[in-house]
């Protein structure tokens, strides 16, 4: 089987398959929850949806990825906003998506237009130096350090611990999320190791919310969401290594 015919069936199984766990997951958890938390079970649903056919066109190098992310990154800002003044964690990532993912898809649609297609139909991808590897790590580490520092002082959700892990766990898919969209908008390969690294933490951050508050049914969307956007990341990798070439 050639690459091309491998990245057509395996994008079908990351669509079919988060549609159709979606679908489930959210008829189990509709017919308890109450009027409001079905609303936001439905809305989360939608933009889960919307996120995972932007990833899986990532992976492939389409352009249309960020018409589908407008509305990923829109829905979800919300509903991190709403997770976090119910008194979870969520508002690093709340502020990242509203100030800075969205404005991202423009930008990052303009750049691939500028930088052209290859013979597949896909964006014209680059590497990253190993010195810039180095700075992206720095800049990681660095980041990860004073945004945790700020957002302590401010989310509500946080035991007062020395370290407090869910803090940790709003910081960490946060700078993942920020440098991976520099990378995703520039068409640097090296996007897809924090893009990994966002779908660890986030699966991490929303199965804690979930422990926490069980009747949380849009947690489980996300934990979903998460898991298929692993999967894609992992495949993306291994074309963006076949397109950065």
């Amino acid at each position: 089987m050639d690459n091309k015919t491998f990245n057509k069936y395996f994008s079908a199984f990351i669509l079919i398959g988060m549609t159709v766990v979606t679908i489930l997951a959210t008829a189990l958890k509709f017919g308890t929850a109450e009027p409001q938390a079905r609303t936001l079970l439905l809305v989360s649903a939608f933009g889960a949806l919307m996120g995972v056919a932007a990833t899986v066109a990532s992976a492939n190098g389409k352009v249309i990825t960020f018409l589908f992310g407008l509305l990923d990154v829109s829905i979800y800002g919300a509903i991190c906003l709403i997770n976090w003044k119910n008194g979870s964690s969520g508002l690093g990532n709340a502020v990242l998506h509203f100030l800075y993912f969205v404005p991202m898809q423009f930008v990052g649609f303009f750049q691939w237009k500028r930088r052209g297609n290859n013979d597949e139909g896909s964006v014209q991808a680059r590497r990253l130096t190993a010195g810039q590897r180095w700075l992206a790590m720095g800049v990681f580490l660095a980041g990860s350090a004073v945004a945790y520092f700020i957002i302590a002082q401010f989310d509500k959700s946080a035991a007062d611990t020395f370290i407090k892990t869910a803090v940790v766990l709003d910081v960490l898919p946060l700078m993942c999320n920020i440098i991976g969209q520099f990378l995703m908008s520039t068409a640097y390969m090296e996007q897809w190791i924090f893009w990994i690294g966002v779908n660890i933490f986030s699966i991490t951050m929303w199965s804690f919310t979930l422990r926490n508050d069980p009747g949380s049914s849009y947690a489980l969307i996300y934990i979903i969401k998460y898991s298929f956007y692993l999967l894609n990341s992992l495949n993306g990798l291994r074309n963006w290594l076949k397109l950065s070439r």
